[in-house]
């Protein structure tokens, strides 16, 4: 069983470093991230892309620099279900309509996936199924478009229409009887 697989270094005492391995100790410090070496070295192999970048500045206005800085880890982890391509397709999208979450993220991505390996001419089916690509699909409207429909009949409020009528009247008529 094969545990992990790294680049073999050239230079005499060199270093790499995997993002990756330090994700969940980054997570708990997020302070420490901007200054990482292994961002750093995710940078120049091409796996910290300037869509990750984008992203991440964006995240950081809305959601402030910690905050911000979280949901791009969170975002970093997905990396470990979705490959590199999508990941990188679904923050493109999710940038593009401001939803800068790693749940948004993680939808997009998979929409992207899901497109690729459906037979071109037909379009994506199932999570974001008829709609343009490159739109975004809220996760609770994708839940509300698979729930079944509602068959009840619309609420009335025709009985307590009634009631108020009736008060009305009979708090005419006991009016009357004290105007007497």
């Amino acid at each position: 069983m094969e545990v992990a697989r790294h680049e073999r270094l050239i230079a005499k005492g060199g270093c790499r470093l995997d993002l990756d391995h330090y994700l969940e100790a980054l997570i708990r410090k997020p302070g420490a991230f901007p200054g990482a070496t292994a961002l750093e070295q995710a940078r120049s192999a091409g796996r910290f892309t300037p869509v990750h970048y984008a992203w991440w500045t964006q995240a950081q206005k809305v959601h402030g620099e910690r905050d911000g800085t979280r949901a791009l880890i969170e975002v970093l982890l997905l990396g470990r279900h979705i490959p590199h391509e999508y990941l990188v397709a679904g923050l493109a999208t999710a940038l593009r309509a401001g939803t800068l979450t790693a749940d948004a993220v993680a939808l997009e991505a998979r929409k992207a996936a899901q497109a690729e390996d459906e037979p071109a001419g037909l379009g994506p089916s199932g999570i974001g199924a008829g709609q343009p690509s490159g739109t975004v699909t809220f996760l609770h409207e994708w839940k509300l478009s698979h729930l079944p429909p509602d068959t009840r009949p619309l609420p009335s409020v025709t009985p307590y229409d009634q009631l108020l009528r009736r008060r009305r009247a009979d708090d005419g008529a006991h009016r009357e009887e004290e105007a007497q």
